[in-house]
């Protein structure tokens, strides 16, 4: 009777767990743009309103922005924020093509002056795409390594980097 019972909770336990994994979606099915999204998400998460002048997933809010400290943005504004942020860092760096979000996710984190300094815009300008090292150093907070933003570069040049 312990045999058919566990029988039955292993088939239960594995359909289970095998519809789920079913309508898991890889992240490399999306468009870069909706790829950077998810990066940026993850690692950001929702601030809440004791991170002023962040808000929303990162977004350092400027001079004449409706934002109030102590206000926290619902999921949806901060989606739509993050958004059009990310829209705007990939134009700016819309002549490198597919490139472009890659170099929008790093100026969304970094700010675009540092991009725009940056070895690894300089490499690709001279078309040379052997990047890997130079937008992994981007790893810094307040001058020391941060294990969690050389994480963050890592993934981002693995889903967002296209050879």
């Amino acid at each position: 009777m312990r045999k058919i019972l566990i029988f039955f909770m292993a088939i239960v336990a594995l359909s289970a767990t095998s519809s789920a994994f079913a309508a898991k979606r890889s992240i490399m099915e999306l468009p870069l743009f909706e790829r950077a999204v998810l990066i940026i998400k993850h690692f950001e998460t929702l601030h809440k309103s004791r991170h002023w002048p962040y808000v929303g997933y990162g977004h350092q809010v400027q001079p004449g922005e409706p934002y109030h400290r102590g206000v926290q943005l619902t999921e949806k504004q901060a989606d739509a924020l993050l958004r059009k942020d990310l829209r705007k860092f990939c134009a700016m760096y819309s002549k490198y093509g597919k490139d472009s979000v890659l170099l929008g996710a790093l100026a969304y984190n970094c700010g675009p002056g540092v991009v725009n300094k940056s070895s690894v815009l300089k490499k690709l300008k001279a078309g040379n795409r052997d990047i890997f090292k130079s937008y992994t150093s981007h790893c810094r907070y307040k001058g020391k390594f941060h294990k969690q933003l050389h994480q963050r570069r890592i993934m981002e040049i693995m889903i967002l980097f296209q050879k």
